[in-house]
């Protein structure tokens, strides 16, 4: 029997899941979160062999930071990613925290309950359009942002400023703005709003 946690802020998303898993006798919700903080206390009181994991979790941590801590618990559970977000600043996110598997939410239930399995066993599950996603990346090597220029350009585009950005990822403003330098460099553009422009073109954040 495999057991799985269901994290989503969204009540009616969680309970369709269940209702996916009902019919398969192999695979036992033993519960549900809304949030990222409640995914990881009932992870650490159930120990569930496979955690599964939206990114966007509204107030308190999100996904990527909540698989980060599950995987640091002393009996880390399986993260299987499952999400509407298949960016490449998600991505490689939601991998770097230890996440096994990135689905997304079109997928099909038998899909889905397969996928599980696979995450239980301690393999890799990818969405087609992910493993295009990742494929690609490793073929372009030379204009590759690394993780954190990606998080600073996609806090860049949703319009916050290089002090609010400095702060939130306990760097210095002069820090910010030299990974500013590389991205523009990186993707041939020469201002926030060009660079965010020919991310958003490139699929490497949302």
């Amino acid at each position: 029997m495999i057991t799985v946690l269901i994290v989503d802020d969204h009540p009616v998303v969680r309970g369709g899941l269940r209702a996916a898993f009902d019919a398969d006798d192999g695979i036992e919700v033993v519960g549900d979160a809304g949030t990222g903080e409640a995914a990881v206390d009932i992870a650490t009181e159930t120990g569930p062999d496979v955690v599964l994991m939206d990114l966007q979790l509204g107030t308190g941590i999100d996904g990527a930071e909540a698989t980060r801590r599950l995987r640091a618990l002393p009996r880390p559970p399986r993260v299987l990613i499952l999400t509407t977000y298949d960016s490449e600043a998600d991505i490689l996110r939601a991998i770097e925290a230890g996440a096994t598997g990135y689905l997304l939410k079109d997928a099909e239930p038998a899909d889905l309950r397969a996928a599980i399995r696979t995450a239980a066993r301690g393999e890799t599950v990818l969405a087609p359009s992910v493993a295009t996603r990742l494929v690609s990346r490793v073929g372009r090597p030379a204009g590759n942002l690394t993780p954190r220029e990606t998080e600073v350009l996609q806090m860049v585009a949703e319009g916050r400023g290089n002090r609010a950005i400095a702060r939130e990822l306990f760097i210095t403003e002069a820090t910010v703005k030299s990974h500013l330098v590389q991205v523009y460099t990186k993707l041939g553009v020469d201002s926030r709003t060009a660079a965010a422009a020919e991310a958003r073109r490139r699929g490497l954040i949302r």
